[in-house]
C-alpha cells in the first residue's frame, strides 16, 4: 500500500441550480490536484439519512414495506428517513422509528452502526445507522401525506437469509443488516470464529 499525497479539489465557485427544495442540486467548477479545470461538476446535498435496525423481545426485526417512486417497486426496507429539521441524528433516528413504525424508544437504547455514504461522487448524503434491543410497539404511526408504511417483523436470521439472498436489496438496509450480523452474530443465528 502506497502513501500517495491525495489533494482535495479547490472550488472556484458554486452555484445553486435546483430544480425544487425537494431536490437540491450544485454547480461547482472546481480546480483539480494537476491543475486541470472542471466548470460543470453537478452533485447533490440531499442531506443526512438515519436508519434504524429495531429487534423486539422476540429476536424479530421490524421492517417497513412501501412504494419507492424512483424505481416504481415495494420495497421492504428498515425504518428510517432524512435527517429532521433542527434535530440531531439520534433525534432524527428514534422519529422516524415512531413515525413509520410506532416504536418510541430513547436515545439510550441506541447503538451505533456506523455510517455508510451510497454515492460519495454525486451525492453529499451520509447513511447513519443505529440497532435497537427490546423494541416496543408503544406508540402509532405518524406518517407524512406521501407515505403508505406496512409494519411487519420477521426472525432476524430470516432477515439476514433475506439480504443475502437479494430480498432486502435497499443498499443502506442491506449494509446495516450485515454490520449488525457481523456485530452481533448471536442474534443473527451466526456462530463466528
Amino acid at each position: 500500500m502506497t502513501n500517495k499525497e491525495i489533494k482535495p479539489w479547490k472550488l472556484l465557485s458554486e452555484q445553486d441550480v435546483s430544480p425544487s427544495p425537494w431536490f437540491p442540486i450544485l454547480k461547482h467548477a472546481v480546480e483539480l490536484a494537476n491543475g486541470s479545470i472542471v466548470d460543470d461538476y453537478y452533485f447533490s446535498p440531499l442531506g443526512d439519512v438515519v436508519q434504524v435496525l429495531a429487534i423486539t423481545k422476540n429476536n424479530e426485526v421490524v421492517l417497513v414495506r412501501q412504494y419507492k417512486h424512483a424505481l416504481g417497486q415495494i420495497l421492504l426496507e428498515l425504518p428510517g428517513g432524512m435527517q429532521q429539521k433542527n434535530k440531531s441524528i439520534i433525534e432524527s433516528a428514534l422519529n422516524e422509528l415512531e413515525e413509520e413504525t410506532g416504536v418510541k424508544a430513547s436515545a439510550e437504547q441506541l447503538n451505533s452502526l456506523g455510517k455508510i455514504a451510497n454515492n460519495p461522487t454525486k451525492l453529499k448524503q451520509i447513511t447513519y445507522g443505529f440497532i435497537l434491543f427490546g423494541a416496543e410497539f408503544n406508540s402509532q404511526q405518524k406518517l407524512d401525506s406521501t407515505e403508505d408504511i406496512d409494519v411487519l417483523t420477521l426472525p432476524a436470521p430470516k432477515v439476514l437469509e433475506m439480504a443475502i439472498n437479494g430480498d432486502i436489496w435497499v443498499t443502506d438496509s442491506l449494509n446495516f443488516i450485515l454490520k449488525a450480523a457481523i456485530a452481533y452474530p448471536g442474534v443473527f443465528g451466526l456462530k463466528l470464529k
